[in-house]
């Protein structure tokens, strides 16, 4: 039998969110998860150009609960929909990059591609995602070089940008994501 490397541990999950402060004050204040990093980004996803903020409660081993917000109410009904399969609704896992690479191989291998497969550089992780049989979408991520720096640098922002986002500046923050819209 082959021995095969697992995820080290959850790295999120993600869930979309029509209200983040609501949701901010549920996990933070209520039920006592830091909120640790706040992206506002602007991407074009599944053909359109989209801004969303996406906000990150910690959990004790360094993951985190995520939530999105879209900043066009249209994207979150067309993106959030009521049946299974959703880019903004899954369970990633933080890996080294041997172990993306060797999972990356097999999907491949078996012929697993779009939609089923897909692949992001979001400039802070390097992600890949797989939509199990059952519609669950699944991401293995590995964290970019220098990554704790920023992580303690997004958790010093983090209520400021959220608070800005809110207040309706969407500007995208993330400085490391390279130029992918146009």
């Amino acid at each position: 039998m082959t021995t095969t490397a697992l995820p080290s541990r959850l790295h999120h999950t993600a869930a979309v969110t029509r209200d983040l402060e609501a949701t901010r004050h549920f996990y933070e204040d209520l039920l006592g998860l830091p909120l640790v990093a706040t992206w506002c980004e602007q991407e074009t996803l599944l053909g359109k150009e989209r801004t969303y903020c996406h906000a990150f409660f910690a959990i004790g081993d360094g993951g985190a609960l995520a939530f999105f917000q879209f900043a066009d109410p249209a994207d979150h009904a067309e993106l959030v929909p009521d049946d299974a399969f959703c880019l903004f609704r899954h369970q990633a896992y933080k890996v080294d990059g041997a172990t993306q690479a060797a999972i990356k191989a097999r999907v491949l291998a078996a012929g697993i591609t779009e939609p089923r497969f897909m692949e992001l550089e979001h400039g802070y992780c390097h992600s890949i995602y797989i939509t199990d049989p059952n519609g669950c979408i699944i991401e293995f991520t590995v964290d970019a070089p220098g990554f704790e720096s920023w992580a303690a640098e997004k958790r010093a922002s983090a209520h400021a940008d959220l608070a800005r986002w809110l207040a309706g500046d969407h500007t995208p923050n993330n400085q490391y994501r390279a130029a992918t819209h146009g």
